[in-house]
C-alpha cells in the first residue's frame, strides 16, 4: 500500500496515539505554571493504565475504568504534592521514586491478579467503544482531548483563576502578599496534571491499546514532559506537539509493516524525532521562575 493511499488512515491513527501525550502534557502545563515539577509521569500512567483496568473489569463499565485511572492519578498527584508542597520537599526525588514503584508493581500486579506474565489483554465487553469508520477506528477520547486542552488553555489565559495559577509560578511572593493561598494552588495543579496522567494511562489500556504490559507507557511520560518544553508550557502547542508525536509513531508502525528498513530502526524514529525537536527549541523557551522551587513564607 502506497503512503498516498494510506495518508487518512495514518492520520486517523495518529489522532489515535496523540491522546496519551497530549493529556499528560497538559497536565503537565498546570502543574509546571503553578511551580510544580513532576517527572514521575511514566509510573503514573502504568500505575493508572493498571487499576484503570481492573476498575473496568470489575464494575464492568469502560466509564468507571477511565475515572478509576484518573482517580489513581490523582492520588498519586496528592503525595507528589503533599511531599513538594508541604513538606517542601525536593520535586525531582518524588517523581524518581513513582516511576520505580510503578516498575516493580505493574509486572508484580499483572502476575499476581490475572496470572499471566508480562501482559494481560483487556475483555472487549469493557473496552471504549469506538466508532468505526472505512480509515479505522476512532475513540470519543479524541474528543475529550479536545475539550480538555481548549479548557485548560481558556482556564489558565483567560480566567482570574488561570492567571493565579500562573502567579504561584512566577511569584508566589507577590501572590502570598496579596492574600493567595500559594500551597492550595500549588497543590491542586499537582493533582490535576497528575489525574490527566492517570486518565491517558487508563486509555491506552482500555481504548487505544486494549491491554496492560509491563512496560505499558513505553516511555510516552517522559516524551509528554518534552512535549511540554517544546509546548513553551502552553496547552495548545502541547496539543499540536503530541500530534506530531502520534504521526511518527504512527508513520513508524507503517513503514514497519512495509518492511522497507529493519523494524529496530524504525521503532526508534518517534523517539529520535522528539530529540531533534527539543534539542532545537532548548534556550528558547523560558520556564516559570519558580518552577521546581519550594516556597516557603518568609
Amino acid at each position: 500500500m502506497s503512503l498516498g493511499s494510506s495518508i487518512v488512515p495514518i492520520l486517523v491513527t495518529s489522532l489515535m496515539a496523540m491522546v496519551p501525550i497530549v493529556l499528560t502534557s497538559v497536565g503537565a502545563v498546570v502543574s509546571e505554571r503553578a511551580g510544580i515539577v513532576n517527572i514521575g509521569y511514566e509510573g503514573i500512567i502504568m500505575i493508572s493504565a493498571f487499576f484503570g483496568a481492573i476498575a473496568a473489569e470489575v464494575s464492568g463499565s469502560w466509564f468507571i475504568g477511565l475515572l478509576g485511572g484518573a482517580f489513581v492519578g490523582a492520588l498519586l498527584g496528592m503525595l507528589h504534592g503533599f511531599i513538594t508542597v508541604y513538606l517542601k520537599g525536593d520535586h525531582i526525588i518524588p517523581g524518581i521514586g513513582i516511576n520505580l514503584l510503578a516498575m516493580g508493581l505493574v509486572p508484580f500486579g499483572i502476575m499476581a491478579y490475572w496470572g499471566t506474565a508480562g501482559q494481560h489483554q483487556v475483555p472487549d465487553t469493557v473496552r471504549v467503544p469506538n466508532w468505526n469508520t472505512a480509515y479505522g477506528n476512532i475513540s470519543p477520547m479524541i474528543i475529550v482531548t479536545l475539550v480538555i486542552t481548549f479548557v485548560t488553555y481558556w482556564v489558565l489565559f483567560k480566567t482570574p483563576l488561570g492567571l493565579r495559577i500562573r502567579a504561584m509560578g512566577e511569584n508566589p511572593e507577590a501572590a502570598d502578599a496579596i492574600g493567595l493561598n500559594v500551597e492550595k494552588y500549588r497543590f491542586w495543579a499537582a493533582v490535576y496534571g497528575a489525574a490527566l496522567a492517570g486518565l491517558a494511562g487508563a486509555y491506552i489500556s482500555i481504548d487505544w491499546v486494549g491491554a496492560v504490559t509491563k512496560n505499558v507507557a513505553a516511555g510516552r511520560g517522559f516524551i509528554a514532559l518534552a512535549n511540554m518544553v517544546f509546548s513553551g508550557w502552553n496547552p495548545l502547542m502541547a496539543l499540536v506537539g503530541g500530534f506530531l508525536f502520534g504521526f511518527f509513531d504512527t508513520v513508524a508502525i507503517w513503514v514497519q509493516s512495509s518492511q522497507v528498513v529493519p523494524w529496530q530502526f524504525v521503532q526508534m524514529l518517534p523517539y529520535v524525532m522528539t530529540i531533534i525537536i527539543v534539542a532545537g527549541i532548548i534556550g528558547k523557551v523560558r520556564p516559570p521562575k519558580w518552577d521546581g522551587r519550594p516556597y516557603k513564607r518568609e
